[in-house]
C-alpha cells in the first residue's frame, strides 16, 4: 500500500479490512521523513518548523518535559496516559534524531546490535 494510501486512512479515521496494517517500521519512517522536511521549512507553518527554529536548547528542554509526564504518567498508573505520554516522547526525541542528522533506523540498529547481550555485559562493553 502506498503512503498516500494509509495517510488517506489516517485522514478518515477508518482502515478497511483489506488494507494491510500499518508496521511500527512503517509509522517510524512517516513519522521521520515528515520531521526532515520540516527542519528548513517556515516556522510558522508548523510545530516542528517552529521547534527546529528555536534550536536544540528548545527541543531538548521539550524532551525533558515529555519524560517528566511520562514518569508522572506511570506513576498514576493508567495504560492510557502511558501510552499517550510515550508517544509525545518518541516523538520530540525523534524532532532530535532528524536535527541531528539521525533518523530511526539508526536506533533500531543499535537495538538489534544489543539483542542476545546481557545488559551488564553491554554496559561493561561501553568505553566512557
Amino acid at each position: 500500500m502506498s503512503v498516500e494510501n494509509k495517510n488517506e486512512l489516517l485522514e478518515g479515521g477508518t482502515q478497511s479490512k483489506d488494507v494491510e496494517p500499518f508496521t511500527a517500521q512503517d509509522v517510524l519512517s512517516e513519522v521521520h521523513q515528515t520531521l526532515v522536511s520540516r527542519i528548513d521549512a517556515d516556522p510558522s507553518s508548523s510545530y516542528v518548523a517552529s521547534l527546529y527554529n528555536k534550536g536544540l536548547d528548545a527541543i531538548l528542554k521539550k524532551i525533558g518535559e515529555e519524560a517528566t509526564e511520562t514518569v508522572m504518567a506511570a506513576k498514576d498508573g493508567d495504560q492510557n496516559k502511558i501510552v499517550y505520554e510515550v508517544a509525545d516522547l518518541w516523538f520530540h526525541t525523534m524532532v532530535l534524531l532528524a536535527q541531528q542528522g539521525l533518523g530511526p533506523q539508526h536506533i533500531t540498529d543499535e537495538l538489534a546490535r544489543r539483542m542476545g547481550v546481557s545488559g551488564h555485559e553491554e554496559k561493561a562493553s561501553r568505553h566512557s
